[in-house]
């Protein structure tokens, strides 16, 4: 059974910093595409940032593009988002999810719903 869970949320002044942190148990198929995504309330989920599952072929969401870096250790069981220059828009929950599939496809920056497997969610805050 595939667990994600995911830490380093909390509350930051804007222009500062926060890196997540999401592990992986389980496994998820042999080749995955793993990534960030986040929920305001009153607004539709957003995909932030993917990585494959070979810790290549990063994909960001124009809004965060130079500001935040995807990584995924050589393992695979733990994915990162360093997060710099933080604005207040930037707040929500962000979760980490995976899709078993070889390429982590552009559509995916707009689409998420295939993506199957979940963590809970943490919280980030960013005050102006």
């Amino acid at each position: 059974q595939v667990q994600l869970t995911e830490s380093g949320g909390g509350s930051v002044e804007a222009g500062g910093s926060l890196r997540l942190s999401c592990t992986v148990s389980g496994h998820i198929a042999a080749w995955y595409c793993i990534g960030w995504f986040r929920q305001t309330p009153g607004k539709q989920r957003e995909t932030v940032a993917l990585i494959r599952d070979e810790g290549i072929g990063e994909e960001y969401q124009e809004s965060v593009k130079g500001r935040f870096t995807i990584s995924l250790d050589s393992t695979g069981k733990s994915l990162y988002l360093q997060m710099n220059r933080l604005k207040p828009e930037d707040s929500g929950t962000y979760y980490c999810a995976a899709v078993g599939e070889q390429v982590c496809w552009t559509s995916y920056l707009e689409d998420a719903s295939e993506f199957t497997h979940w963590g809970q969610g943490t919280r980030v805050a960013v005050s102006s």
